[in-house]
């Protein structure tokens, strides 16, 4: 592919889109310190959006249901901060991909239709956006936000002095191809994210052995790497909870074990209030701003004003588990992409994470999807973890059939915000999207150009 072709193509289909602010924004005379916004939800999502509206001056509160903060799709999902991805699961090449794993337990991507009308409806649209074109333009968009987001999250962890606290590694992403073609194929992605300032390095097999020692077990097998030494890794919930902590020392308001019931409106067209449920009682709070950031549940919350997420639940599956060889246990985070499984490390643990599962919102954990998480530790850095002491998790992740995250102003309410549908790349895009979100509130220009939402 022609450098820079992307990026013509992205930039084209912004045109129509950017963010202008709306007559009745440019009408409103509040300033950020007069306005109250209730961040709706306490995942990565939530708590870089509070950091970000906090620093830009608004008054924040954050309702959270769980009794801290990250503690469902952001609990342990891959670990990864990978600006050198990009590319969202819809691709040309997804549908064939599903076919060729079909009824197999460690597919990449698994579908359980159901008798569900927006299940079909979102798997159509992920259909559309599989389309080569589409999938050029959400790639590049994606890939601006991310290399957008690293920077911001670079800056937040020195700023809130929490570098330390969620054991973060800055040895970069090295991706693994086992198919020759394969890696051949992965190539081609060099020069285009290069022309976003993503750089990847092309590896022969023994020099991904070099790179990352806990691979000569597999480098037989191995085709070859890139190696994207700029990426990073970290548990997000533990980044989640310190970031949180700092944000309450400085007056932010977190209400935990609080759920969310329903929102008001009194005249159409703006949010006057919160109704939520707590084990104290029930009660309304009032906003000036609300922005919702509830993972795959912001869906159902909205539906009753009209507005319409094209979210659904993509469901995650990851082990943790302690070090048991640290000769074989990698510290370099490395992505399989024939398998679409990444591995970090994260301290004294290995959290080994994968698939995409669209089965509706049942966050049960399937055990055949943890048994092929286990396979591949074992068959490609074996001895690395105690396969008795790893812990199974599944997240709902909410996401959006392009990949595109949906960050602005909502359809139908003035002061109604969205900074939700990630998918798997919440942690990857949480600062930039929090960042983006903030500059928005404020009547500003994002620093980056994305296809926000807004009127």
């Amino acid at each position: 592919m022609r450098r820079g072709t992307i990026r013509a193509e992205y930039d084209a289909s912004l045109r129509a889109r950017r963010f202008q602010p709306s007559a009745r924004s440019s009408q409103n005379s509040e300033t950020p310190m007069s306005m109250n916004v209730i961040v709706l939800g306490a995942g990565i999502t939530g708590v870089t959006t509070a950091w970000f509206l906090h620093r830009a001056g608004f008054r924040v509160t954050v309702i959270e249901r769980q009794d801290t903060a990250a503690q469902e799709t952001s609990f342990a999902n891959g670990g990864q901060i990978s600006v050198s991805h990009p590319e969202p699961w819809a691709t040309p090449s997804a549908p064939f991909i599903a076919l060729r794993w079909l009824g197999r337990a460690g597919a990449p991507l698994k579908l359980r239709p159901r008798l569900d009308a927006a299940q079909w409806q979102w798997m159509a649209a992920f259909l559309r956006e599989c389309l080569p074109n589409r999938c050029r333009r959400n790639t590049a968009a994606i890939a601006q936000l991310a290399v957008h987001s690293l920077a911001e999250l670079r800056r937040l962890k020195e700023e809130a002095d929490i570098a330390d606290t969620y054991d973060a590694q800055a040895r970069g992403i090295l991706h693994l191809f086992f198919d020759a073609t394969e890696f051949e194929r992965a190539q081609t992605r060099i020069a285009p994210l290069a022309s976003f300032g993503i750089e990847l390095r092309p590896c022969a097999a023994g020099q991904c052995a070099d790179i990352e020692s806990a691979l000569a077990a597999c480098a037989p097998q191995l085709a070859g790497g890139l190696y994207a030494p700029n990426d990073e890794s970290g548990d997000s919930m533990r980044f989640s909870q310190a970031l949180a902590e700092r944000l309450a020392a400085d007056g932010v308001r977190f209400h935990y074990g609080t759920h969310v019931e329903r929102l008001h409106s009194a005249d159409g067209w703006r949010v006057t209030g919160v109704d939520v449920r707590h084990p104290k009682g029930s009660g309304t709070l009032s906003a000036d701003a609300i922005v919702i950031c509830l993972g795959s549940h912001g869906r159902r919350l909205l539906r009753p004003l009209g507005e319409r997420l094209p979210t659904y639940p993509l469901k995650g599956y990851s082990i943790t588990a302690p070090v048991h060889d640290i000769a074989h246990a990698p510290q370099v985070s490395l992505t399989d992409e024939s398998r679409r499984i990444v591995c970090s490390r994260l301290g004294e643990r290995l959290r080994i994470a994968g698939t995409a599962e669209l089965n509706g919102y049942h966050p049960e954990i399937d055990p055949a999807r943890i048994a092929a998480l286990l396979e591949w530790a074992e068959t490609r850095l074996p001895n690395a973890i105690d396969p008795q002491q790893a812990i199974p998790w599944a997240g709902l992740r909410p996401a959006t059939p392009s990949g595109l995250p949906l960050i602005g102003r909502g359809k139908h309410y003035e002061n109604l915000w969205l900074n939700t549908g990630h998918g798997p790349l919440g942690w990857t895009l949480a600062c930039g999207s929090a960042s983006l979100l903030a500059a928005l509130m404020r009547g500003e220009k994002p620093a980056v150009d994305f296809p926000v939402l807004g009127r």
